[in-house]
């Protein structure tokens, strides 16, 4: 079950970055953000111009970074919290949304 919420506020975009969009989704419970999984993440984050940053428990990481990833220690069930910003962040978000509903170990 994916759980996704969102949020575009263009009142609060940096001039010189582009809109910020946030969302948040969980990970299926069977699924652990270790190693291949977070690589799945990481090269769709890298897709996109936008800036990326994916937060757990109050720690937030660099979605574009494995090792920032893997150090959120997220396991099934850990509600994520990702944010962009930039041109493309919506799109960026809609598609990181989609990689973590189609996780599997």
């Amino acid at each position: 079950m994916l759980a996704v919420q969102a949020s575009f506020n263009p009142e609060n975009s940096a001039s010189s970055r582009g809109p910020l969009s946030e969302i948040t989704v969980a990970l299926p419970a069977a699924v652990a953000l270790h190693a291949r999984p977070a690589a799945n993440f990481v090269k769709t984050a890298i897709r996109f111009r936008s800036r990326v940053t994916v937060g757990v428990n109050g720690k937030i990481a660099d979605a574009k970074s494995i090792l920032a990833v893997l150090a959120l220690g997220a396991t099934g069930g850990t509600v994520l919290k990702l944010n962009a910003e930039g041109e493309d962040a919506p799109a960026a978000l809609d598609a990181l949304a989609a990689c973590v509903s189609g996780l599997v170990e």
